[in-house]
């Protein structure tokens, strides 16, 4: 099998030695990895964390959607500047443009075919087949450059559509659109949206390398006369370029703020060429993702560093050059010292992608966590799934617990604890009157009443709310992420009332089925049942079923495996999960089950930690076995090499933590379990110029047993180790083989 190693040095003879160019990282990012099957990525052009996602949209409807883009599309209907990765909901697609030539159709549409189409972190490129242009790509943080080319004699268009909206059949439409035409080569306008977030106000500022005129204009598919204001939802309009023109350049600034702050951004960021923007993106790629160095066979540094940059994609900035942002109460705020961001996907991400960041993204990473204490502090209740300003209350509790405990179990600086502690009461007691002043419905979803009963009953009845056992299990964790912030800070009165909490997961468990299970108000068991039945948005799991939920339990492993039965009992029922039957059973089960071993499903969340349990019961052979065959058949250097949701990184955080050797299964204690190292070398780069050295010696596909494992030259005792021995720098050394260690 090749093997490479980044960067790699090559002496070349040429009269004498020279150093050859080190291996360009960013060959090994393959943007397209995801946009295929049900993973929801897209291919277009971002920065680390940026404020624009400017990428093609080829379908608007479907749950294929959700990024704007799928593999399996051959039209475009042009390239919008805002987009989201990997979810399972669709929304943004703000500022649609497309470039076309002598079409008089209302609403053009490109062809093309992905022969003639590129991928790569900061430049993206198209050929269309029936119009003759090509597209290409890049941006800044705030500034979309698009650059198009057509050939000889024809008359270039271009569509500016502020209709677009990705998710139509789920109620997403635009609802207030205004253009202004400034002068022949530039216009600025604002869309304001309705759908998952409730209300999105995105104002752009358009500036083109040449003079245009608006050739027809559009209100809600009515053609309207051309003004210099036009206005009204469903607005789009179409421009026209001399036909002796074969290049359009286009800049456009967007904000979250107003049209001022869109103006202002494409001045600090817009005055480039677009060669030396897309130079610029490229660099900045090559640092992130320089973060980490690691030597492996081909195809898994493009999983591998694909990962990486889809872990990078999210959250995005979200406010001006100038520190202005639009706030969870939907006012204008100065950041004074900080950066605001949006986009955090938390039920996701709190299991893998977060744990990763704070090794490879530090300082963010405390940003991050002190930015959901601001919005609570703004918007007074602790977000869930906020988006452009929005609560969404999307998914199950209230997991920005599991994102403060593990920031305070790692110590990461700039937070506000006091506060931090009361926003997570507050999120984790039913307060319906925080709602009062909060528009959006999705705030609903915050303050759920799961939380209600949970005071009440010690558990969620599952003839009172859906998903009852999933909130009951996942808020028995988040409680106990509460009990250590509380704990750390010294209130130990409170953090008894949330480690007695944590407990309740206890009231799910059947011992005669030896599952979790739904729980009626008076306390029998709901039948029928079975372990396999899942049924989306109305059953008793997320998401999932029985057999995937009811390992859950992530802060209290070996107390959950006595209350199955012992060890042996908890081993046995974990060995079922991944060799009974894939059948799922339901009408309207999830289609969230996705990338199945047995009944594991690694196409969705609640299954991530799963194969390091072995781990705590002293049989860590099979947790590299399960992880192997993870690694090695679940992730592919395809566009369907992602076997469910991307989720703003979390599937592919699972992948760059488990290809270097290990993975937190509880964020909040600060500990790694040992899994299988996929890569053969690897070189992490810490703050303070220190490194976190992995090596697996004797490694390959055939080699996925661990034989011995040192830390710093001292055999480690258990398969696990902390963050702050990583943190502090040093060496990791594997010894794999063919064979298990079972002593």
């Amino acid at each position: 099998m090749k093997r490479l190693l980044l960067p790699v040095i090559l002496l070349m003879a040429i009269g004498c030695k020279q150093e050859a160019p080190t291996l360009d990282v960013l060959t090994y990012v393959d943007p397209m990895i995801g946009t295929g099957f049900h993973g929801h990525t897209y291919p277009g052009v971002t920065l680390p964390f940026g404020a624009v996602q400017l990428s093609p949209d080829t379908r608007i409807n479907g749950w294929d959607a959700c990024s704007g883009y799928h593999a399996s599309d051959t039209t475009i209907l042009g390239f919008s500047h805002t987009h989201l990765s990997g979810t399972g909901i669709g929304d943004l697609g703000d500022v649609l443009i497309l470039p076309y030539a002598d079409d008089s159709a209302m609403a053009p549409v490109a062809t093309f075919r992905h022969e003639q189409e590129e991928a790569h972190p900061g430049y993206y490129q198209v050929r269309f087949d029936n119009f003759p242009v090509t597209a290409e790509l890049t941006t800044t943080d705030h500034v979309g450059y698009h650059r198009y080319t057509w050939d000889q004699g024809v008359t270039p268009r271009i569509l500016l559509d502020l209709s677009h909206s990705l998710h139509e059949m789920w109620g997403r439409k635009s609802i207030a659109d205004s253009l202004e035409i400034i002068d022949s080569q530039t216009i600025r306008g604002m869309r304001q949206s309705t759908g998952w977030a409730y209300d999105e106000k995105c104002y752009f500022y358009l500036h083109s390398s040449v003079p245009f005129k608006i050739l027809t204009a559009y209100r809600d598919s009515m053609q309207i006369p051309v003004e210099k204001n036009m206005s009204g939802a469903q607005l789009w309009a179409h421009l026209e370029f001399p036909e002796d023109v074969s290049e359009v350049e286009l800049q456009v600034g967007i904000s979250g703020v107003d049209e001022a702050g869109a103006e202002k951004n494409w001045q600090a960021e817009g005055q480039s060429s677009f060669d030396a923007v897309r130079t610029q993106a490229e660099n900045n790629w090559r640092k992130a993702l320089a973060v980490v160095e690691v030597s492996a066979t081909e195809s898994v540094m493009k999983n591998f560093y694909t990962a990486l940059y889809h872990s990078m994609l999210a959250p995005q900035e979200y406010q001006d050059v100038d520190g202005r942002y639009r706030g969870m109460d939907k006012q204008i705020h100065q950041a004074e010292g900080f950066t605001n961001y949006t986009v955090y996907s938390l039920w996701d991400v709190f299991r893998a992608w977060y744990p990763l960041m704070t090794i490879v993204q530090p300082e963010r990473a405390a940003a991050w966590a002190e930015n959901l204490v601001l919005k609570y502090d703004e918007g007074g209740l602790l977000p869930k799934w906020p988006l452009v300003a929005n609560y969404t209350g999307t998914m199950v509790g209230y997991p920005a617990a599991a994102i403060l405990a593990d920031a305070l179990a790692k110590d990461l600086p700039g937070i506000n604890w006091n506060q931090a502690l009361e926003a997570l009461q507050i999120a984790s007691t039913y307060h319906p009157e925080r709602l009062a002043n909060i528009p959006e419905p999705g705030a609903r979803g915050v303050m759920s009443k799961h939380i209600h009963f949970i005071e009440k009953n010690q558990f969620v009845p599952v003839d009172s709310v859906g998903e009852s056992v999933s909130y009951g299990l996942e808020c028995a964790y988040y409680d106990w992420c509460i009990a250590q912030v509380a704990h750390k800070l010294g209130r130990d009165s409170l953090a008894a009332v949330y480690d007695r909490r944590a407990k309740y997961y206890q009231l799910y468990f059947d011992p005669q089925t030896g599952f979790m299970r739904g729980k009626l108000s008076n306390g029998q068991w709901r039948v029928p049942f079975s372990p396999r039945y899942s049924q989306h948005d109305q059953g008793d799991f997320t998401e999932g079923n029985a057999w995937q939920w009811s390992w859950f339990v992530p802060h209290d492993v070996q107390a959950y495996a006595q209350l199955m039965g012992g060890d042996q009992v908890f081993i046995n029922k974990l060995d079922s999960l991944f060799s009974v039957s894939s059948e799922i059973e339901g009408a309207n089960a999830s289609a969230d089950i996705t990338g199945l071993i047995g009944q594991y499903a690694h196409g969705n969340e609640p299954s991530h930690h799963i194969a390091y349990l072995y781990d705590y019961l002293g049989q860590p052979w099979k947790t590299q076995e399960i992880v192997d065959t993870i690694l090695t058949t679940l992730y592919a250097p395809t566009i369907d090499g992602i076997v469910g949701n991307e989720d703003c990184g979390q599937m592919s955080a699972w992948y760059v933590l488990s290809a270097l050797g290990f993975y937190q299964v509880c964020p909040g204690d600060p500990v790694y379990a040992i899994g299988r190292p996929l890569v053969d070398d690897a070189t992490i780069h810490l703050p303070g110029g220190k490194s976190f050295h992995i090596t697996a010696k004797n490694n390959n596909l055939q080699n996925k047993y661990i034989q011995s494992v040192t830390l710093n030259g001292k055999p480690l005792e258990k398969m696990f180790f902390s963050h702050q021995e990583l943190m502090n720098g040093g060496e990791l050394v594997f010894q794999m083989s063919h064979e298990p260690k079972m002593e």
